[in-house]
């Protein structure tokens, strides 16, 4: 699994390009924050509707649906750039220098292949159900209410190509860290130890308790 990264920055280019793309990331993580909140009124509403009206939100499911993906994608690249998603350091965390720069850089080339894929298919996915000359330009539609589909499907190959940048960034970073020898590069996410987290947890909550007492 990974664990708790850090990503360091500095004047460069690539850093400077880094921190523009992570703005993009992050509001397109809130947009998934939202819409998660956004699910649990719904819900809220729909079970209150039934049980003091008799009359929950129509096409309830539908509207599930269609808040799904937005969930599911949107906040993949924000997390690949902290180094959130799933991995196995069993064997990498024990590299260091170039063969750790190198190793990532190879396994990040590798995910960058798979989402060009995966985008080229989602995109081929959402053509099939848009449709200009459709009603709601839509070939395609929920089964309760009628909701077109094609904005959903076209979430996936969005959410896929902003990813596909934050790779192409962190492939610059592994591959200039592997050239230069650099032992903290900046632009991409460095594991941190078990002591490193503990230590930045700590000085996390004393923070908020001295600004708590200042109060």
């Amino acid at each position: 699994m990974a664990g708790a990264s850090s990503v360091l920055q500095d004047g460069s280019l690539l850093s400077r390009i880094d921190r523009g793309l992570f703005r993009v990331e992050g509001w397109l993580a809130l947009i998934g924050g939202l819409a998660v909140f956004g699910l649990m009124l719904l819900a809220v509403v729909s079970v209150g509707g039934r049980n003091f009206a008799n009359r929950p939100i129509s096409g309830y499911v539908d509207w599930i649906e269609q808040v799904m993906p937005v969930i599911t994608f949107l906040g993949i690249a924000y997390c690949q750039r902290l180094g959130g998603h799933i991995r196995m350091d069993i064997l990498i965390g024990r590299f260091r220098g170039r063969l750790l720069w190198f190793t990532e850089l190879l396994s990040t080339i590798v995910i960058l292949v798979l989402m060009v894929l995966l985008v080229w298919g989602s995109w081929a996915h959402f053509e099939r159900s848009f449709d200009w000359d459709a009603p709601l330009w839509s070939r395609d539609s929920s089964l309760d209410i009628g909701l077109p589909l094609w904005p959903a499907k076209l979430l996936a190959p969005v959410a896929f190509a902003v990813l596909c940048l934050r790779l192409v960034l962190q492939i610059w970073g592994y591959g200039r860290a592997f050239l230069r020898g650099d032992e903290r590069p900046v632009a991409v996410p460095l594991i941190e130890d078990a002591a490193t987290v503990a230590a930045q947890e700590a000085a996390a909550v004393s923070g908020a308790e001295d600004r708590g007492q200042d109060r």
